[in-house]
């Protein structure tokens, strides 16, 4: 197989990886995976709407069972609230500097500021509490 050949079916293998986990597609109107720490920036810190952050790893199973609970939740709010998904093995550096030390964890953040964490895998009925919550949070000074 020519270089070429092998480096466009790489390419296209990454795009797939990037748009599943779980057998479930990452992007939607309400959720997208962040690329890197200016992604992070643009999306997240900057959005007037609250942000659910969720920082998983592709080899967890508890993120691959959260994920499904997560983003139906996450539809269910029809654009009242946003999914951020990171990938700590690709954004090392903001595992850090949001001191991820075990994954999944889903953080509330809005105007760039964070309003609350949860840690670990959580039953729907949770999560629906903890992003009702995120709604209905004043908006950060």
């Amino acid at each position: 197989m020519s270089l070429r050949v092998f480096s466009r079916l790489n390419s296209l293998l990454k795009v797939q990886e990037t748009l599943l986990i779980g057998g479930r597609r990452l992007e939607s109107s309400n959720s997208f995976k962040i690329q890197d720490v200016k992604d992070f920036e643009e999306r997240v810190k900057s959005s007037k709407k609250p942000v659910i952050v969720d920082f998983f790893a592709t080899w967890c199973n508890p993120c691959r069972t959260l994920t499904p609970r997560l983003e139906s939740v996450i539809e269910e709010r029809k654009g009242e609230v946003l999914l951020a998904k990171v990938d700590i093995d690709e954004n090392t550096d903001l595992a850090m500097d949001y001191e991820v030390g075990a994954v999944p964890v889903l953080l509330v953040m809005r105007e760039g500021k964070v309003l609350e964490r949860l840690v670990g895998l959580q039953d729907t009925d949770k999560l629906r509490k903890f992003i009702d919550q995120a709604i209905e949070a004043p908006v950060p000074k």
